[in-house]
């Protein structure tokens, strides 16, 4: 049976285990900031244990006060690692009251009563490692399975950390004058280290999923514009059944061979992103838009009748006529073609919606160009203002 100092030495060495792992992967995934964060963690974690088994043979109060503030200083980082992953910003809600309870604790320490120190510092812990559950339970985008298992490791650990600080509560032991020595603390010592292992090889998968999430978007995403390519359009739709209510747009910015041989192509991109903030200005809920390649955008559009996308197509092409991107040669406003497919009540394929919007684009090309013309034939819309260089 392993005695209280080889469980905390036994925790040490996992920790700097762990610890040294992450630091690996992050050298080798620099933009995986949250990695290092954990790894820091760990690492305070590991040198308060150091110092606790110190203080376990030689109880000086410096000793005790330095090992409490590592513990609480330790499991803040981790948390702050799991807000920087889930992306939640507010940091000082975790870092403010815990600084407090370690100005707490540090105050009563030095005052002698190094039991209320440990109470106050099991207290933090365990709301810090419950905060970290909850998190990843409630924030969590993933896998629900592995979120359940960080839930779950975090929820036992701070379940642990509780009963360490409820036997001190309950003998009423203010003032120790040593390290507490107990079953709950025995108990602590071994859940701990198999939840924070179990939460590191957890950090290397979720780590491994925010890669792979990563680079399917950018494979999903238009370098330029940063819409969705078409390969996003496929992606989210390629499967999916149009219904009377669903309706795609296709858009092609009229003479833009002309405007890149005029104006050269750096101007040619400044219209296309003129063009993608447009829709993006206009997308809401239901709304989502791509660029196909060159000069050809597409969006899809869900929960609308006929008459509100042609408005909203209409409402975007407009818009679109009265950007003005400045050139050496001077001021530049584009114009836009669209043309729009809908879905119908028996669910129709993706390509059979867009090869209709495509018919219906050059309707509307044919029609004179900046215009947007449906499968009905419900009309154009209003030009804009004469451009002042036309493209």
């Amino acid at each position: 049976m392993l005695d209280f100092s080889s469980l905390l030495l036994a925790a040490a060495l996992s920790g700097t285990c762990l610890s040294v792992t992450m630091f690996a992967i992050w050298f080798t995934a620099p933009r995986a900031s949250f990695v290092l964060t954990v790894a820091c963690g760990i690492l305070v974690l590991v040198a308060h244990v150091i110092l606790f088994w110190q203080y376990t043979r030689d109880p000086d109060p410096v000793l005790c006060q330095t090992a409490l503030a590592l513990l609480s200083l330790g499991f803040l980082i981790i948390c702050l690692s799991a807000m920087q992953y889930l992306g939640v910003s507010d940091y000082g809600r975790a870092v403010v009251p815990t600084l407090c309870a370690m100005a707490v604790c540090a105050a009563v320490t030095f005052l002698g009563l190094d039991g209320i120190g440990f109470v106050i510092t099991y207290a933090t812990v365990t709301v810090l490692l419950s905060a970290i559950g909850a998190m990843f339970w409630i924030n969590g985008s993933h896998d629900r399975r592995i979120l359940l298992v960080v839930s779950f490791l975090s929820g036992t650990c701070a379940v642990s950390f509780a009963l360490c600080g409820m036997v001190l509560l309950g003998k009423g032991q203010w003032t120790l004058g040593a390290a507490p020595d107990n079953w709950a603390e025995r108990l602590n010592s071994v859940v701990a280290v198999a939840c924070m292992t179990g939460l590191g090889a957890l950090t290397l998968s979720l780590h491994h999923l925010q890669a792979q999430i990563e680079l399917k978007a950018e494979t999903m995403t238009d370098p330029l514009t940063r819409l969705m390519n078409r390969r996003g359009l496929t992606s989210l739709y390629g499967e999916r059944a149009f219904g009377p209510f669903m309706a795609i747009v296709m858009f092609d910015l009229d003479h833009f061979k002309r405007t890149n041989d005029v104006y050269g192509h750096p101007v040619g991109d400044q219209v296309l992103c003129r063009f993608a903030a447009v829709i993006n200005k206009y997308a809401r809920t239901g709304v989502d838009a791509f660029r196909l390649g060159g000069e050809e955008f597409v969006i899809v559009m869900s929960r609308m009748t006929e008459e509100r996308a042609y408005d909203l197509a209409s409402r975007i092409g407009v818009a679109f006529g009265t950007e003005v991107v400045p050139t050496p040669l001077g001021p530049l406003r584009s114009t836009v073609s669209g043309g729009i497919g809908f879905g119908g009540a028996d669910g129709r394929s993706l390509d059979d919606v867009l090869a209709e919007a495509d018919a219906a684009l050059y309707a509307a090309k044919r029609a004179g160009r900046n215009c947007v013309v449906s499968r009905k034939g419900m009309g154009k819309a209003e030009p804009v203002e004469p451009a002042l260089r036309s493209a």
